[in-house]
C-alpha cells in the first residue's frame, strides 16, 4: 500500500500569516498607493514610512515670481530687506517690490497690476475688500504715527496732551511738511486736520506737500526747519541723520496697522495667486512675525514694529 505524501504545513502558515497582516497593510498603505487625499473625511492615502511632519522651515519651494505694491514705509524702514530675500530663500518666488503710498498700490491690486499688497489705512482699505478687489487680508504687525519737529519746536507742542491743540497749534505756527501722496500717512493727517476743524489748504500756515514717499518727507521737513507726521519706523531708521526730534506721540488713535491682501483672481486672472498666497501666509507665520519684533530693536533701543498675526482691529495695540 503507497502512502500519499505527506502534505508541507508551511503553505497553510503562511497563508495564515499573510491573512493576519492584511489589516494592517491595508491601515497603512504601501508604497506604491497614489490613491489622492480628498475632502469631506474621504481616507487619505499614507506611506508605509511616515513622512516627518511639516516644520517652519519646510516650506514648499513654489518658484515663479510676483508683484508686491506697499507703502514706502515698509522700504524706507528697511524691514523689506530683510523680509523678501527671506521669503525667496524659503519659497523660491521672486518678489518685485514697487513701493508707492497706500492708495496707489491699493489701485494697483484693484487693477491686478499688482499680486498682493501690503499696506497701513484700514479705513481705506475696506472699499476695495468690500468690492472685492482685495482677499484674504491678514493684520501683520502694528507702529504708530508720531509728530517730529524741529528742537526748537516754535509751535510749544511738546507736553501738549490734545491732539487736536497740537494741530491747531502748528497751523498757526508753522511749516508743515506733507506727504500729499495720497498713502496711509497723507490719510491719516489729513484726518487729523479735519478732527480738529482744520481745512490743511487754508487754514495751515506754510504748509507743503512733497508727493513723495516717508523717507523723503521727513529729509525735506529737516531742511525746512518743519513739523511732519511721519510712521515711527521710518523716522527711527533715519534719525541720526534728522535734526527732528519726536514731539508728540503715544495717543491711541495715532496707532498704524500694516495689513497684507492678495489681488482677487476671479475678477484679474492674471493674478499670481500661488505665490501671493505665499506670501500672505509668510507674512503672519510665527518666524516671520519674529523677525518683525526683532527688527532693529537691539539697534534703536525699541522696537519699530510690533507683530499682531491673528488679531483684529479692535485687539491691536491692546
Amino acid at each position: 500500500m503507497v502512502r500519499p505524501a505527506r502534505r508541507s504545513r508551511w503553505p497553510l502558515l503562511l497563508a495564515l500569516l499573510a491573512a493576519l497582516a492584511l489589516p494592517f497593510a491595508l491601515a497603512c498603505g504601501g508604497d506604491d498607493d497614489d490613491t489622492p487625499a480628498t475632502a469631506g473625511g474621504s481616507p487619505v492615502a499614507a506611506t508605509a514610512t511616515a513622512a516627518p511632519s511639516p516644520t517652519a522651515t519646510a516650506v514648499p519651494k513654489i518658484g515663479g515670481s510676483m508683484i508686491l505694491a506697499t507703502t514706502t514705509s515698509t522700504m524706507d524702514s528697511g524691514l523689506l530687506d530683510v523680509l523678501v530675500p527671506l521669503f525667496s530663500k524659503q519659497t523660491g518666488i521672486d518678489v518685485k517690490v514697487i513701493a508707492v503710498g497706500t492708495g496707489a498700490a491699493l489701485e494697483m491690486g484693484a487693477k491686478g497690476d499688482a499680486d498682493g499688497v501690503l499696506v497701513h489705512a484700514p479705513a481705506s482699505e475696506k472699499k476695495y475688500v468690500d468690492s472685492g478687489d482685495l482677499v484674504q487680508g491678514k493684520i501683520v504687525m502694528h507702529n504708530d504715527f508720531i509728530i517730529v519737529g524741529p528742537p526748537a519746536d516754535p509751535a510749544k507742542i511738546k507736553g501738549l496732551k490734545d491732539l487736536t491743540s497740537v494741530m491747531a497749534a502748528i497751523a498757526a505756527t508753522g511749516p508743515f511738511v506733507s506727504r500729499g501722496d495720497n498713502s496711509g500717512t497723507n490719510t491719516k493727517e489729513l484726518d487729523l486736520w479735519k478732527a480738529a476743524n482744520i481745512d490743511p489748504r487754508t487754514g495751515v500756515k506754510q504748509r507743503e506737500e512733497t508727493g513723495q514717499g516717508m523717507g523723503a518727507t521727513l529729509n525735506i521737513a529737516d531742511q525746512r526747519a518743519g513739523y511732519t507726521l511721519t510712521d515711527r519706523g521710518t523716522y527711527l531708521s533715519l534719525r541720526k541723520n534728522l535734526k527732528l526730534d519726536i514731539l508728540f506721540q503715544g495717543e491711541k488713535s495715532m496707532l498704524n496697522i500694516y495689513s497684507v491682501y492678495v489681488a482677487n483672481p476671479q475678477k484679474h486672472p492674471t493674478v499670481k495667486l500661488a505665490q501671493a498666497q505665499a506670501f500672505d501666509a509668510f507674512m503672519v507665520a510665527p518666524e516671520t512675525q519674529k523677525v518683525i519684533a526683532d527688527f532693529k530693536k537691539a539697534e534703536y533701543g525699541e522696537a519699530l514694529f510690533f507683530p499682531d498675526a491673528g488679531k483684529t482691529l479692535e485687539q491691536v495695540g491692546q
